[in-house]
């Protein structure tokens, strides 16, 4: 990331650049890349049992067909309006408690290393998770529905029946908790570890074109490899948050082996390719979108 003098603009300063970038970051990757996340879970969602085959998705061109054809364009964007909402709480504190805790795991050595940036990654996601999963709850509600929109409920009335009906715990409105952590964790811990550490071998390119490239490439494979690499807490998040029918998913391991056991391994990668489509280009693009607003804000507070 673009770096950022304490001395120059403190720590308050800092956090208020990092509340602009992210949340600029966090919008912008939110607003392209949502359908890709709603395909992803509703593919992460359907059990082929307990589904009518005229509504089961064997692909994500064929989900987006199916529901194009049956719930309209606009059902794409089923869902947003909570992670918009979280988007810049969430990244403000993803990337501020990032920096803390790089510093913190640098253990005192002079310079970050690989393992520092995956720790600070690691906690930093944690972090997020815990902030986000009350709206990951809502949203998922939201898109496994398959209504047209306008028939959907809202997102105030959907929060209220979570919160009527289960609370505020882990039933309610942080059920799934620790899947969300999981996830989130494993993801920044590579997603962090890997564009930092690779970062800090290329120098810096005087063509403007070339380094934005370069940026852009380094947060898709960053992106890409660490949707691989979690997908799994992916699934059993999703089962979780969604809604329960014969099989009651509760536990993140559990949720975990029941999957393994009644759907095989591969349904433990369900909803890989539209995560990978969505987190692949968004991960370059909050990546750069916050390197370059960063910057742009660091220069003016500074000047």
């Amino acid at each position: 990331m673009s770096a950022v003098t304490g001395d120059s603009i403190g720590l308050f300063g800092q956090a208020i650049i990092q509340i602009g970038a992210g949340g600029s970051a966090g919008f912008v990757e939110v607003c392209i890349m949502h359908p890709m996340d709603l395909v992803k879970t509703r593919m992460q969602l359907q059990v082929k049992s307990s589904v009518k085959n005229s509504m089961y998705y064997t692909g994500v061109l064929d989900c987006m067909k199916k529901m194009y054809t049956h719930e309209g364009l606009s059902s794409f964007w089923k869902g947003i309006v909570p992670p918009i909402i979280a988007e810049t709480p969430k990244r403000a504190v993803k990337f501020f408690t990032f920096e803390q805790y790089k510093k913190y795991f640098l253990w005192g050595a002079s310079a970050p290393t690989p393992l520092t940036f995956a720790l600070a990654g690691f906690c930093a996601g944690v972090t997020e998770a815990i902030l986000v999963n009350p709206f990951e709850v809502v949203k998922v509600q939201l898109q496994s529905n398959r209504q047209r929109l306008k028939n959907t409920p809202s997102t105030f009335s959907v929060t209220r029946d979570i919160i009527r009906k289960n609370g505020l715990g882990l039933d309610g409105l942080n059920k799934g908790l620790t899947a969300t952590a999981m996830r989130n964790g494993v993801f920044n811990s590579f997603y962090f570890g890997f564009y930092h550490s690779v970062k800090g071998y290329i120098p810096p390119n005087k063509d403007p074109w070339v380094e934005f490239f370069s940026k852009v490439g380094l947060g898709f494979v960053a992106g890409t490899t660490a949707s691989c690499l979690n997908i799994p807490f992916d699934v059993a998040k999703s089962r979780i948050q969604g809604p329960q029918s014969d099989i009651k998913y509760k536990g993140t391991l559990r949720t975990m082996k029941i999957i393994y056991q009644r759907e095989g391994f591969l349904a433990l990668y369900k909803g890989l390719l539209p995560k990978v489509l969505r987190l692949g280009p968004g991960g370059a693009i909050m990546l750069v979108v916050y390197d370059y607003m960063h910057a742009f804000l660091s220069f003016h507070m500074i000047n």
